[in-house]
């Protein structure tokens, strides 16, 4: 039993002081968010008494909803086509010994080298002379593409080091690619799988630039954009942006939460790897 010493004191000071330097922009948004439109106090101020309504007329006016909604729908499609994608051309890269394997994924680390701002102007041109600016497939497209370098690196790594015993086992019994990659190591990078979906989910659901260039003129909107109607030319609305940004944070921090064993075990497993 380890003994309660003047260095665990110390430490568990210091942590305290992490935590509450972390929880400062929590405090901020909730004061700010609670706050009367009308008052000016300072920065870090509640005002009294708390102005609860600011939630539900940010929620009214922003249509947060609907845009809700729609976050959740290109967020878990987006998820999904980069799980299915990655892992599968993870999977042929890295069971395939000929050359060109090596070469293809070379060519998915490219994508770390050229930001991604490069190509808005023409990706912006050309999926506007095919009438998909304002469709949320447009954004999926961009999502499922932007990152796939990064998946890949994830899923490779983990599938080189995953024993192969598994698989000659299932080719003993006459299982296909196809079905010996679904059956068996699919179920098997379970670990890796988590954690891309929660780190792309965040990336996805977070995104404000590219729905703000490739849903312009249509009429589905995400969350951020709900959360940008309080913002004007010279000046902003703090405590209904603020509010509208508690409601917007509130179903992926739920998903976080719900998630966050397999999360910890999936960040486990790949510092193991």
């Amino acid at each position: 039993m380890n003994r309660y010493t003047g260095r665990t004191f110390a430490l568990e000071l210091v942590l305290f002081a992490v935590a509450a330097v972390f929880m400062v922009p929590i405090f901020v948004l909730i004061s700010v968010a609670l706050r009367d439109p009308n008052s000016t106090p300072g920065f870090l101020g509640f005002t009294w008494p708390l102005h609860f309504q600011n939630l539900s007329t940010a929620w009214t006016e922003s249509a947060m909803g609907p845009s809700l909604v729609n976050s959740i729908v290109i967020t878990a499609v987006s998820v999904a086509l980069i799980i299915v994608i990655a892992s599968a051309a993870s999977y042929t890269i890295t069971r395939r010994t000929q050359r060109w394997s090596r070469g293809v994924f070379y060519l998915f680390l490219t994508g770390f080298l050229f930001p991604g701002q490069l190509a808005m102007l023409p990706l912006y041109l050309a999926f506007s002379k095919a009438g998909l600016v304002g469709n949320p497939v447009t954004v999926i497209l961009i999502y499922v593409a932007g990152h796939m370098p990064f998946t890949v690196f994830l899923y490779s790594a983990f599938l080189r080091d995953l024993p192969r015993d598994y698989e000659e086992a299932a080719t003993i019994d006459g299982a296909g690619h196809l079905r010996m990659f679904w059956t068996v190591v699919f179920p098997l990078a379970r670990p890796v799988t988590g954690t891309v979906a929660i780190l792309t989910a965040l990336g996805v659901w977070n995104d404000f630039l590219n729905p703000l260039l490739y849903l312009t003129g249509g009429n589905t909107r995400t969350a951020p954009l709900s959360v940008y109607t309080f913002v004007g030319e010279y000046s902003a609305n703090w405590p209904l942006v603020f509010s509208a940004l508690i409601t917007s944070v509130i179903p992926i921090l739920v998903a976080y939460f719900l998630m966050q064993r397999f999360i910890m075990r999936g960040f486990a497993s790949g510092l193991k790897g």
